[in-house]
């Protein structure tokens, strides 16, 4: 059989619904071959970096690895912020890129190029991938797929890239039929267990215990095991910006976010804590912030992850519990079943009062404008029948993430590691097309979305129920805030010299329907228009003050717990 037809027999059998891509000379037989297999749906974006992020959020939303395809030369450079966003957050994808013909390659001649858009990707994807190989033989592409596959869910899951030279697609193979490939996570070896019953004895020792929840849960596919044993425990959960779905809002160990612009009473709460549980989460700055030392205190702090490198790397001293999080918690649930815990209600209480204190939507309350924080509750409040919400990178993504109130079953996708503007326009299509159409809810700033504001192309023509908030403050409001903190309030690039149109106007020219609103009284009949139709595309802009701050935000060079704006950093940012 030909080799691309042999592609998408390999993909569907991996359970691969959706591939994204831009199509282009080397990649034209294997878009032919899936189209005409016809079991995938191709979905066609207008930038490879688009594809790239739509195959993301497909992965995030199924755990099955996302595919996204690029032809050679810019096609597949274009998709290398999606790449390391992938590397930098463990979401499983799997890249394939079309390149220029066997001979056409310059192989060890001393010249730049041989074939026309001949580019070494691989080399270049090599420090952002978790493997990345050049396909030269067409009988060992069953062995790269399968190896492919098997390294993007192994271990901590990343992106795999396969280059494959034109001439290699089009030859013909006789391979074996093509079968799922499978992973079973690799068991507690003894060293864990004994940590757990370590574990279990402190925690009924403290009065304070805390878990500290990252995106790690969701990346091994453990959220179910996790929930089990946060509600049989009833120890007291703070989670970081890829943690926020990890329990839904109403649940009561749920307390809040922590980091840099955590809610004010997570970071007090991480502050008095006894004991603290990490699990899946990698500890960085955003997360600590610079005074790593207070941070760790003189508690004890179990660090959970499947790979050594990541505990006792920023924040020192932590008790370092190498495993899988899905038979960790499996382990660690049916231990808690034998020796019990004692209750933290008096502490769980006392977080609720910290709350109360510090609500989120007082840190905003000064403002005549429409309060961005309070803007998120109600719009929560309306999305119900959601799937997930798609967040963008900026200021809009920590309001967010500070009072977005997800559901039992919502999704809460961002750009972490990678913090790539122009991440939620392209991930919405994705998480929609892997949702079985069910709406999505879209958060972007009014700079993020007009990275990949030609994706709104895709959303038309496929008819996709993606909700899209646009808040607008007529700037890039994150790095302008830097600048008031920082450069005298000199707004070069970002209020001076930067412009946006009326995303109304522009979806409108898009053929999707579209309203703005900037008065706080007429936020709730803007959300009623928002979800009208809930099958059908919407764009809402929200028009906020240009001067409105991401409030709290630790205070840097201080300690958590000291947030601006009642806190003064003591030096400047150097992250």
């Amino acid at each position: 059989m030909k080799a691309t037809d042999y592609i998408s027999e390999f993909l569907y059998a991996q359970g691969v619904r959706q591939v994204y891509e831009l199509v282009g000379g080397m990649i034209t037989h294997l878009v032919d071959s899936i189209a005409r297999q016809g079991h995938i749906r191709l979905v066609s974006v207008h930038h490879e970096q688009a594809a790239a992020f739509a195959a993301e959020a497909t992965a995030r939303m199924t755990g099955v690895p996302g595919v996204a395809l690029a032809t050679s030369g810019p096609g597949a450079t274009n998709l290398l912020t999606g790449i390391g966003s992938c590397y930098f957050d463990s979401t499983p994808a799997v890249f394939i890129t079309g390149q220029v013909n066997r001979n056409e390659l310059k192989g060890d001649r001393p010249i730049r190029q041989l074939g026309f858009q001949e580019t070494d990707i691989v080399a270049v994807a090599a420090p952002i991938t978790k493997g990345a190989w050049c396909v030269d033989n067409p009988e060992q592409l069953p062995d790269f797929l399968r190896a492919a596959f098997q390294l993007a869910v192994s271990g901590r899951p990343g992106p795999v890239l396969l280059d494959i030279p034109m001439d290699v697609q089009r030859a013909q193979i006789s391979p074996p039929l093509p079968s799922k490939v499978t992973v079973i996570p690799p068991a507690l070896d003894a060293a864990a267990h004994r940590q757990i019953d370590d574990l279990i004895a402190h925690l009924q020792q403290v009065r304070y215990p805390l878990v500290l929840a990252g995106g790690g849960i969701r990346t091994a596919q453990a959220i179910e095991p996790f929930r089990t044993f946060i509600t049989k425990s009833r120890l007291p959960v703070v989670y970081s910006l890829m943690g926020v779905d990890v329990l839904p809002a109403e649940h009561p160990q749920r307390v809040g976010m922590i980091g840099s612009y955590g809610n004010r009473w997570a970071n007090h709460a991480i502050s008095e804590a006894d004991l603290l549980l990490v699990l899946g989460s990698r500890l960085d700055i955003r997360q600590t912030g610079s005074d790593t030392a207070f941070f760790k205190g003189n508690r004890r702090i179990y660090h959970v992850d499947c790979e050594i490198g990541e505990i006792n790397n920023r924040v020192r001293d932590c008790q370092a519990i190498v495993a899988d999080l899905k038979p960790f918690l499996v382990a660690l649930d049916s231990t808690i079943k034998q020796h019990g815990l004692a209750g933290y209600e008096p502490w769980v209480s006392r977080l609720g009062r910290m709350k109360s204190t510090w609500p989120d939507t007082a840190e905003q309350d000064k403002t005549k404008h429409i309060n961005p924080n309070l803007f998120m509750h109600q719009l929560s409040a309306s999305s119900t029948q959601a799937a997930a919400y798609v967040v963008d990178v900026g200021q809009h993504q920590m309001w967010a993430a500070q009072s977005i109130d997800v559901g039992p079953t919502q999704r809460f996708l961002t750009s972490g590691g990678m913090g790539a503007m122009g991440f939620a326009l392209p991930a919405a299509v994705g998480a929609a097309l892997a949702s079985d159409a069910r709406p999505v809810v879209l958060i972007a700033g009014d700079g993020g979305f007009q990275l990949n504001l030609q994706e709104l192309q895709t959303v038309a023509r496929n008819q996709l129920p993606i909700k899209m908030i646009v808040i607008n403050n007529h700037c890039h409001g994150m790095v302008r805030q830097f600048q008031q903190s920082y450069f005298d309030e000199r707004y070069h690039s970002t209020f001076w010299g930067y412009s946006a149109p009326d995303f109304e106007c522009v979806a409108r020219a898009y053929g999707i329907a579209a309203a703005t609103v900037q008065n706080p009284e007429a936020v709730p009949a803007a959300l009623t228009a928002l979800w009208q139709s809930p099958k059908q595309p919407f764009l809402l802009q929200v028009v906020i003050d240009m001067e409105s701050n991401a409030y709290p935000k630790i205070a840097f060079g201080r300690p958590i717990t000291e947030m601006e704006p009642f806190a003064q950093p003591i030096e400047m940012e150097g992250t």
